[in-house]
């Protein structure tokens, strides 16, 4: 069986995402290939393990750049030559484009999967997002064979679209195991590393540096939040701008932006709040991850948390800078033991064994119904 992964980028998200399926699928004796834009700074660390073959595609991530013809083109070309078994697409672009290249390939067995990461429309999303994503989605559903949604309200909406088969997995999964608390000797060595006295309380955002994540009402509660220093691993296109907010504020000092960082196991365990600002998601695997660690985990409201974090009592509106800063005091205020270890029990519908289960089982029910 010959399997390919479609994304926008490699680095940012098949290699963040899904390796651990690209294994699973190695482990069962299939060929497995890649098409994603190289976003590496140095292309030549573009290195995909479980992959056999890759293919550097110019995905844009706008969906409407000229670029994406071109792309478009090359990916059905690579589609109709190499005669998939299955072709799993992810990303809003990604999962455009590979079903419009594969048009042909379904009409000679190639299955199509697409997973939902989160759709750009949901309860509350601008209404320019419906216009234009919901009829898209709605459309290209028809060329799906199986639609997998990770979101509760993602799944209902998307029941009503004609895809052969829409099914719902909670997440792409959270290896519970691998995240646990480092010792504190480790802890005090990254703050030291990190500029931070070794007695200060610590808020962590881990994630995209952008717009949607929202990490500049974190900034904006600093003011409020004397004494607490605020750590932020990711890369993007705001960095600078928060910077220049933080030094507006008076608050820079207190401020840590690392960039892309491999070792964030570490700075959850040197963390003492998460913080989770944004104003979309999917179903947000920093969040998964911050929570299998046993951080107090504060956020905003979205459908992506609202399934990981039920009854929680620290959520806020993600337009709040108020309640952002009040569910902060409150979280440093009281006894949150009994909210993490919900956090934790919940956390394992979200394990990435079960996970890697469904998805196996859904590729071998396509190969059952393809024969």
């Amino acid at each position: 069986m010959k399997v390919l992964y479609v994304a926008t980028v490699v680095k940012t998200h098949i290699m963040e995402f899904h390796i651990p399926y690209l294994k699973m699928l190695k482990e069962m004796g299939w060929e497995t290939s890649v098409a994603a834009r190289n976003d590496y700074e140095n292309p030549e660390d573009c290195a995909i393990p479980y992959c056999d073959k890759y293919y550097d595609i110019p995905f844009e991530r706008n969906p409407i750049k000229p670029g994406n013809i071109k792309a478009l083109k090359q990916l059905k070309k690579l589609i109709n030559d190499e005669k998939y078994d299955i072709v799993h697409c992810h990303t809003p672009v990604g999962g455009m484009l590979a079903r419009l290249a594969a048009k042909k390939a379904r009409k000679n067995g190639c299955k199509v999967f697409y997973t939902a990461h989160g759709f750009h429309f949901y309860k509350g999303a601008p209404l320019l997002n419906w216009l234009v994503y919901y009829p898209v989605e709605k459309w290209l559903a028809r060329m799906t064979d199986v639609l997998i949604t990770i979101t509760n309200e993602d799944y209902q909406r998307a029941k009503k679209f004609k895809a052969k088969r829409v099914e719902y997995i909670p997440g792409i999964g959270v290896d519970i195991n691998r995240f646990k608390k480092s010792n504190a000797d480790s802890s005090v060595e990254l703050k030291e590393s990190l500029g931070i006295p070794k007695d200060a309380t610590v808020l962590l955002s881990v994630g995209e540096v952008n717009k949607n994540k929202n990490h500049q009402l974190v900034i904006k509660a600093l003011p409020e939040l004397n004494g607490l220093w605020y750590v932020l691993c990711g890369r993007g296109p705001l960095i600078e701008e928060l910077r220049s907010l933080a030094k507006k504020l008076g608050v820079s000092e207190r401020v840590i932006m690392t960039g892309y960082r491999t070792d964030v196991v570490d700075f959850y365990s040197m963390a003492d709040i998460f913080v989770f600002p944004s104003f979309r998601e999917g179903l947000p695997v920093a969040l998964m991850e911050a929570m299998a660690t046993d951080l107090v985990c504060v956020a905003s409201r979205n459908r992506g948390t609202n399934d990981l974090m039920v009854d929680s009592q620290l959520l806020f509106d993600a337009n709040d800078v108020s309640g952002l800063t009040a569910c902060i005091k409150k979280a440093l205020d009281k006894d949150c033991s009994v909210e993490v270890k919900r956090n934790k029990e919940h956390l394992k519908l979200f394990d990435l064994g079960r996970t890697l289960n469904d998805v196996k089982e859904y590729y071998l029910d396509v190969v059952k119904y393809k024969d």
